[in-house]
């Protein structure tokens, strides 16, 4: 197994830039996929490849339905968790048949927000199979 050799850099390379320059090498800097502005410069200076960032808008509008899903989803698993908690301490009956309504509202909230979610991830699937 061989040793990658580390290169220990020792010259220094100092430019002077106005605002308006600096902010259009930031924004080209942060399309990339490095982390520091100075290896971006280096591969840039030495005319080796840099690797751009490619964001794909329907996975990103679908990343964030399904954020919002979740925290739909979230939510009503919250109340059905505390819907739960309170029929473990019931003492009597009409409160328990009125917690058996309140349940059927929740489980048919869950079921729509689990059919959407269904619904966007096979619209997301069928989106990329075109591509």
């Amino acid at each position: 197994m061989e040793k990658k050799i580390k290169t220990v850099r020792t010259k220094f390379v100092k430019m002077r830039m106005n605002d308006s320059e600096y902010e259009h090498l930031e924004k080209l800097w942060k399309n990339t996929t490095h982390r520091h502005l100075s290896t971006y410069l280096r591969k840039i200076c030495l005319q080796q490849p840099v690797i751009v960032k490619y964001r794909n808008q329907s996975a990103d509008d679908f990343l964030s339905s399904m954020l919002q899903l979740k925290k739909d989803l979230n939510g009503i698993s919250n109340n059905f968790n505390q819907a739960v908690k309170k029929l473990h301490i019931l003492e009597k009956i009409p409160e328990f048949r009125t917690w058996l309504i309140l349940n059927e509202s929740l489980q048919r909230a869950v079921n729509a927000n689990v059919e959407e979610i269904k619904f966007r991830i096979a619209q997301l699937y069928d989106e990329w199979l075109l591509k």
